[in-house]
């Protein structure tokens, strides 16, 4: 089983300081925004997620 490390920090922590944040909800992965529509989506993330980490059917 793949397992992330995840991290979670509020908009005013240090760690988000390099970034220009527009919302509440952010999320990076590999310091790489993720798109809010995505990031809020079950099914929408759990794709990116698998085409990104090469996990989905597409990269078996």
């Amino acid at each position: 089983m793949n397992k992330l490390k995840v991290a979670i920090h509020t908009t005013d922590s240090k760690e988000a300081q390099p970034y220009q944040f527009r919302s509440s909800t952010n999320v990076l992965l590999e310091k790489e925004l993720v798109p809010v529509a995505v990031a809020t989506d079950r099914d929408k993330m759990d794709a990116f997620l698998s085409a990104r980490l090469g996990t989905g059917p597409e990269t078996r």
